[in-house]
């Protein structure tokens, strides 16, 4: 499935809508954190005005949420 190109501030957004909240920022990242069963699901995103493929990717992968769910989320 092929990803679109988005900003850091759209995947803020989409994964905001998906539960997740901002608990801290370093420089131009952003980390957000959700309680999933019982667990901690932190992730870090760079607020970068173009995100490579492969970090959103990995951010999609480190969430635990299906390609499909984000790419309905960022819609």
């Amino acid at each position: 499935m092929k990803l679109p190109v988005v900003s850091g501030k759209e995947v803020i957004k989409a994964f905001s809508k998906a539960g997740f909240g901002i608990v801290g920022r370093k420089g131009s990242h952003v980390r957000m954190r959700k309680i999933s069963d019982g667990k901690a699901v932190i992730l870090i995103i760079p607020d970068h005005r173009e995100l490579a493929i492969g970090t959103l990717k990995d951010i999609i992968k480190q969430s635990g949420m299906t390609t499909e769910r984000v790419l309905e989320l960022l819609g």
